[in-house]
């Protein structure tokens, strides 16, 4: 519920750009973030549509208009709820993923409770298993490159070669 989403999210983004310079933590930050905000609330809500992201992509464009750095780093927060929605298989969740197109109403519980304990256990056990590839692919077991990773979100420059 946790780790598979921030797993398949950072090695997604690292695989597709392989930019050591973005911020990953924004990127584990957004593929957690639905499920954070709307499990207290009793299931996936409006952070599980592809409204809120879309929105969120265009709040993100509008609040760094001119800056940059700010934008380079945020901009993957609504990539990383698009990853959360894609990992969870909203889409085939019409009516939520839709929303509000299909209606106002939202409901049902989080997409990775309703699959199931056995599937739950082996999302995690593949996202632990990744965040071990991701540990040696990208040196994270040096002192240094996890300090660097920690504190920045980014990654070693030699990776790209």
């Amino acid at each position: 519920m946790v780790l598979w989403p921030a797993a398949m999210a950072l090695v997604s983004v690292w695989l597709v750009f392989r930019d050591p310079a973005i911020d990953h933590r924004v990127v584990v930050l957004g593929a957690v973030l639905p499920d954070v905000v709307d499990g207290p609330f009793g299931g996936a809500g409006v952070m599980h549509t592809l409204a809120f992201s879309v929105v969120a992509l265009g709040v993100v464009m509008v609040a760094t208009t001119h800056r940059r750095t700010a934008r380079r780093r945020w901009i993957f927060l609504p990539v990383g709820t698009f990853l959360h929605l894609v990992f969870d298989g909203m889409w085939a969740r019409t009516t939520t993923f839709w929303w509000p197109a299909f209606g106002w109403s939202l409901g049902g519980r989080l997409p990775a409770l309703d699959r199931g304990a056995a599937v739950l256990v082996s999302e995690e056990v593949v996202g632990v298993l990744v965040l071990a590839w991701c540990w040696a692919r990208f040196g994270l077991g040096d002192r240094e490159v996890r300090a660097t990773f920690w504190r920045t979100g980014r990654l070693p420059r030699g990776l790209v070669a």
